[in-house]
Formats: C-alpha cells, structure tokens, sequence
C-alpha cells in the first residue's frame, strides 16, 4: 500500500510541476521555493498542539487548491505559484512518507510514525 501512496503523490507532485511550467517564472523559483512550506515547523517551538496545527495548515492539499482556484481566479500568478508550492512540496514529503501530524509528537503522523520512533 506505501508503494501506491507513493506513485499517487508522484503524479500529484509531476501535475505540481506542469501546472508550474504553465506560469511565466523561470524554473529555478520552483526549485528554490519547493522546501518553504517546511518553515511551518517554526510552530514546534511554542509547543507539539501549535506545531501540528501550524505544519497541517500549510501542508494541506485543500488550502493549496483552494490558493490555485484563487489565483487563476483572480489572475494572480503569484497567488497560483504558492498554491502550487505547498500541493507539490504536500506531495513531496507525503511520497517519501511524511504525513500530516498529530498534535501529541512530530513524529506522529497520518501516514504512521517517523524516525527513531519508527523502530
């Protein structure tokens, strides 16, 4: 099953990177951006409920489309790039098997647990 997650979140990252290539910026703002969304972490610094809340806002998909509709709503292409950035970095880390987190560990995710926890 992690194998078809996987290759499902590869697509979504591949549609990330299309739908990119359809806007006018150059390629390395993709490259450059692509970690950003990772910045959200900064919340584990207050405490594991705020860090969880703050990571799973700008990891999830929903928020992502929702800036994309927006932004080619609104013909925004800086708006779309953002949407964009956090569905395909979302894709990234859940097809190398980071998951959305819950509030009690970092480590505890939708997808099961990272890390030294892991073992």
């Amino acid at each position: 099953m992690k194998k078809l997650i996987a290759l499902e979140e590869a697509a979504m990252l591949a549609l990330s990177i299309y739908l990119f290539s359809r806007l006018s910026f150059a390629w390395w703002v993709y490259l450059a951006l692509i970690l950003t969304p990772d910045l959200s972490m900064i919340g584990y610094m207050v405490n594991t409920k705020v860090g969880a809340w703050l990571y799973n806002f700008f990891h999830h998909k929903a928020v992502a489309i929702v800036l994309y509709i927006a932004g080619a709503y609104l013909n925004n292409e800086v708006v779309q790039l953002i949407g964009l950035i956090l569905f395909g970095h979302s894709s990234m880390d859940r097809m190398l098997g980071y998951g959305l987190k819950y509030p009690d560990s970092f480590q505890n995710t939708h997808l099961g647990l990272i890390g030294k926890q892991k073992k």
